[in-house]
């Protein structure tokens, strides 16, 4: 009965009157109890005085608290303000009682208000213990009662820092949830063993399985200011291996207000521990490159795009123009912009092969910086359909770079890949294909042709991260196409800050390879994952190995062989230079211009035999066109035999 009560009441008050008649009540007894301690239980005095003076010191009482507004805290949510509104109310209690003692002497107030100094004393001190006293034991009790009857949810707070004594009254002060906050966990062996606020401080080396089991925890919060995504990501693997819930605060600067809420405790994500760099929305440098430009994106609704375009929003540019053939998309992106308060873009559905409907756009809105995200990108796909990658990654790039040049555009950054390093498929290819043009055209060109390469990007159409989460939620298992592949991650609002940074800072030729930090091994990224779903491998979820797809590498790399690095200003941005000597600018682009005629015949084997010859370090990896590959070896030995005799 008190456990349903409790569920179906947790989220209502007192009414504000009731308190205030409590409280009234409290100081009536009060003013008599003084009584009683100044002459003793045998009432030793006239006491038509005291009943005289009781309903007096009610009004005053009332009088105060209203003044004050003291009865409007909510009793179950006490705090420091609300101890200080009661110790102000009744020293304004005591202060009109007093008054009225003075004033007795006067013929305008009765003697039988003529209270003794000793009674107001008393019944200060009572008033100020007894008032405050009472709240909290109702508050007290109410939490007591609630986690031992109620359907709570005991966890533990790790860090008994300022953090966590803010998690701690967040957690206190919410009613929409059932929680119960068993302990605090810290690593500081000072604090072990100790208590704050009457919850015990445990010693991290204490969380074991058995401790878990014994006192029923079900989650566990991380409140630490700005810990290291490192240390997170070590505190999160021992917390996951105990079967709970992990859970973390956001950023100071998230709160609500200034406020933490328990609805922004969140359990803990894979993103939240990759060791990336905040973005900062503030650069200069960016803000002077973009101030009054017109700003041409395209492949604006995808992954990378759609976030060059709120990046840039947040400055002073000109006019966004945003193409995507992606109609539905580039919707949602264009519904996203309004509803921000952004009006000045125009979104356009376009595809970039088509050569005379881009002129047209470059004609009507004369663009000042081009940002060419739009490509083919899912490798097993581009595999299967080289003419695809063709027509988009190179055709289409050539196209746009031409007219960009033509047009006068000051600035063309070109968003590649790791995977156009020593290319193993067909869309890697592609993709170092489009980075040897736009590196030939600059040399003749007054625009600056810029590339960015990076790899990996969290959360990305098609990467694995949210392919993981949809398995997971259909029971398993997780498909890893190797137990030793690995790769490089970022997310994307810092993939695309760094686009946007390398635009700013390029000097046209460059190519800027982004610092992706370490690699990660995919088959332990399958294994966190399952654990902060709450889950356990293998026993709830399995991992099953597929073999690697068509043109999959085992491991990614970032840096061609034949290239140099140079620092930046920016410590994520490295510069790549690759070696010009053995590059023929205009041999090469007759090569492409062969390609792309090639294609239009749609005979893989053959389009792809001409995509090695123009990148000759393009080997494929487990796919049908390692067979040309084995011809070429042929040809090489049969060439050097015939030398030799």
């Amino acid at each position: 009965m008190i456990k349903n009560f409790l569920i179906n009441n947790s989220h209502k008050h007192a009414s504000k009157w009731l308190v205030l008649a409590i409280d009234v009540a409290i100081i009536m007894f009060n003013f008599f109890l003084a009584y009683v301690i100044r002459f003793g239980i045998t009432l030793k005095f006239d006491t038509s005085n005291l009943i005289y003076q009781l309903p007096v010191v009610a009004g005053l009482a009332a009088v105060s608290f209203l003044l004050v507004g003291s009865y409007k805290g909510v009793v179950r949510h006490t705090g420091m303000r609300d101890a200080y509104n009661l110790f102000l109310s009744v020293t304004v209690i005591i202060a009109l009682t007093s008054f009225l003692m003075v004033s007795s002497r006067s013929a305008l107030v009765p003697e039988l208000l003529n209270i003794p100094v000793s009674i107001i004393c008393i019944h200060y001190m009572l008033n100020i213990i007894t008032l405050t006293t009472s709240r909290l034991i109702f508050k007290y009790c109410y939490y007591y009662i609630k986690s031992k009857i109620g359907e709570t949810s005991r966890i533990l707070i790790y860090g008994a820092g300022d953090s966590g004594l803010i998690t701690l009254a967040a957690i206190t002060n919410d009613s929409s949830r059932s929680l119960s906050v068993f302990g605090f966990v810290d690593d500081n062996s000072r604090k072990n063993g100790k208590t704050i606020n009457g919850i015990k401080v445990y010693s991290s080396k204490e969380l074991t399985q058995s401790f878990i089991t014994k006192n029923n925890i079900k989650e566990i919060v991380v409140s630490i200011p700005h810990i290291s995504k490192k240390r997170l990501s070590q505190i999160s693997d021992n917390l996951l291996k105990l079967s709970v819930k992990v859970k973390i605060i956001p950023a100071v600067n998230d709160w609500i207000d200034g406020k933490l809420k328990v609805s922004q405790i969140k359990e803990i994500q894979i993103e939240d521990l990759l060791e990336r760099a905040p973005i900062n929305m503030e650069n200069q440098n960016i803000k002077k490159e973009l101030n009054d430009k017109v700003i041409l994106i395209t492949g604006a609704a995808g992954s990378i795009g759609s976030e060059i375009v709120r990046q840039a929003s947040y400055y002073n540019y000109s006019n966004l123009i945003l193409v995507d053939q992606a109609e539905s998309a580039l919707y949602d992106l264009q519904q996203e912009l309004l509803s921000k308060g952004i009006t000045k873009f125009v979104p356009i559905v376009a595809d970039i092969r088509d050569h005379q409907r881009i002129e047209t756009i470059f004609q009507k809105y004369r663009p000042n910086m081009v940002f060419h995200a739009a490509a083919y990108k899912h490798v097993p796909l581009m595999e299967s359909n080289p003419c695809e990658a063709i027509k988009i990654n190179v055709l289409g790039t050539r196209r746009l770079a031409d007219l960009s040049s033509e047009y006068g555009v000051d600035k063309f950054v070109f968003v590649s890949t790791d995977k156009a390093v020593n290319p193993t498929n067909v869309m890697g290819a592609t993709k170092r294909v489009a980075e040897m043009y736009i590196k030939c055209l600059h040399k003749t060109s007054k625009t600056k042709f810029i590339t960015t390469r990076f790899g990996n990007v969290l959360g990305s159409n098609g990467s694995v991260i949210p392919l993981f989460k949809k398995q997971i939620q259909k029971g398993g298992p997780l498909t890893v196409t190797h137990k030793d592949v690995t790769r490089f991650f970022m997310t994307i609002p810092e993939a695309s800050q760094l686009v946007i940074e390398a635009g700013t800072m390029g000097n046209g030729g460059e190519i800027f390879i982004f610092d992706m930090g370490e690699s990660v091994k995919i088959f332990d990224l399958a294994k966190k994952m399952i654990r902060l779903s709450g889950l356990n491998y293998p026993n709830d979820i399995d991992i099953k190995i597929t073999g690697l797809r068509p043109g999959e590498k085992l491991y990614e790399e970032l840096l061609a062989d034949t290239e140099n690095t140079l620092p930046t200003y920016h410590k994520k941005i490295m510069i790549s230079r690759f070696d010009d000597t053995d590059n023929n600018c205009a041999n090469i682009k007759d090569k492409i211009d062969d390609l792309c005629i090639m294609n239009l015949l749609n005979h893989d084997h053959q389009i792809v035999g001409k995509l090695k010859e123009i990148v000759p370090e393009y080997i494929s990896n487990n796919s049908t066109f390692e067979s040309i590959d084995k011809m070429n070896n042929t040809t090489k030995v049969v060439k050097k035999e015939k030398v030799l005799i």
